[in-house]
């Protein structure tokens, strides 16, 4: 039946071809096998296959193995300009000279990824390429970072997560040469300190001018980290909307007086910061912040007082994670009235939440959509049937099950 309809529409002469066909190709219903298994319905399906409206926005995900004449040149027929390299067994400057227009390059957990590799790549400018992945490349080193800030102009993304080998000599290199970039991930970047954030914000400007547009920066698990590091970056990278501290052990009440006046700041992430007590969340809630996220979640000093603070200075919020910190009734009751934007609480594990403290939200929180009382031990069903009549909730979190709005309904 399928070769029937395949030469009827031949047959036709591809009445649907062009624009129509292509759309219909594009469509955001389809994925990107099924783009490729419709281009073998008929000739005219294949010739729209190849328009380069089918693959907007595309990323290519791609095991280099062994040479193929074709790939690089199919890809660009298509217009793709994004590409994810799934395993790396030949050079990279295969796919550097394959794709000269290249946009988006992902090499998240390419192990064997090596400097010499990176540098034969990386020979000169590339001034389209504005998102480059290499997080989880563990070999990669500062030198790398020499070679990306001289050609690499035009980055607005670098991932290096997991890039354990990065030091403060290269954020360095990063503030010389990158200074377009808007989003910088430094995720377990174990030997980067104070004066590698002073480079990246400027404070060093005799050696770097640093890179003052970035609006995203993830420091999680930078244990070499101090208040120091949010003093620079209070002062140099005042255009900062997400920052990433979670897990950071060595900063402190007193830091958050420095974050306390950033006022593009949109999201901040404390997650684990073992010295952040009622204190740091009332420094935050006296300054000029306008947050909508913030996760305090497993900051054992975080208790009723810091919920009386949140009420009173930082009310705007639209996600607020407290998971395991000492909350109960008493601070719901003081943080609920004020709240009238927040969207998402993460509670989960408040072991001294009862269900008067659900009914406290589910009485003035009317905008929730989501809220997570996993070990939640001293909850009742009698509390939950009031949660679950809040009028917006779709995902109710109770641990090894989620209660969804479908099933909340029937």
């Amino acid at each position: 039946m399928e070769g029937g309809v395949s030469r009827r529409r031949e047959e036709r002469g591809g009445k649907a071809e062009g624009g129509t066909t292509a759309e219909g190709i594009g469509s955001s219903y389809l994925d990107v096998k099924d783009k490729g298994r419709v281009a073998q319905v008929c000739a005219a399906w294949r010739d729209a296959s190849y328009h380069k409206s089918v693959w907007r926005g595309v990323e290519a995900k791609l095991h280099l193995r062994r040479a193929n004449p074709s790939l690089f040149p199919s890809l660009l027929t298509r217009g793709i300009k994004k590409v994810q390299i799934l395993s790396l067994r030949r050079s990279l400057s295969y796919v550097i000279q394959g794709m000269p227009h290249i946009e988006s390059l992902n090499l998240c957990g390419c192990f064997n990824l090596t400097d010499n590799g990176l540098g034969h790549a990386f020979v000169q400018d590339i001034p389209s390429l504005r998102v480059l992945n290499l997080s989880l490349c563990k070999q990669i080193t500062d030198s790398s970072l020499g070679r990306i800030a001289q050609y690499l102009k035009n980055l607005e993304v670098l991932e290096l997560g997991g890039c354990s080998n990065i030091t403060n000599t290269g954020l360095l290199l990063i503030a010389w040469g990158l200074h377009r970039l808007k989003s910088l991930n430094l995720r377990s970047c174990r030997h980067v300190s104070d004066v590698g954030i002073g480079h990246l914000s400027g404070m060093t400007r005799s050696a770097a001018e640093g890179c003052l547009s970035l609006e995203k920066l993830t420091l999680q698990d930078c244990q070499k980290l101090t208040d120091l590091s949010l003093k620079h970056v209070s002062k140099g990278l005042n255009k900062l909307k997400v920052l990433n501290l979670s897990f950071c052990g060595g900063i402190s009440d007193a830091g958050m007086i420095h974050l306390s006046h950033m006022t593009h700041l949109c999201s901040l992430n404390l997650r684990s910061c073992d010295n952040i007590s009622d204190t740091g969340i009332m420094h935050l809630a006296m300054g000029s912040l306008r947050l909508s996220g913030l996760d305090v979640s497993f900051c054992d000093k975080i208790g009723d007082q810091s919920l009386a603070y949140i009420a009173q200075g930082l009310y705007q919020l639209k996600s607020l994670s407290l998971c395991s910190c000492h909350i109960s009734d008493d601070g719901i009751n003081r943080m609920v009235r004020q709240m009238h934007e927040l969207k998402t609480l993460n509670i989960g594990q408040c072991v001294r939440i009862t269900d008067k403290g659900l009914e406290l939200i589910a009485d003035h929180l009317s905008q929730l959509t989501g809220i997570d009382l996993y070990g939640c031990t001293r909850i009742t069903k009698r509390g939950l049937e009031r949660i679950t009549q809040l009028p917006c909730l779709k995902v109710l979190n109770l641990g090894l099950w989620q209660m969804t709005e479908s099933e909340r309904l029937r």
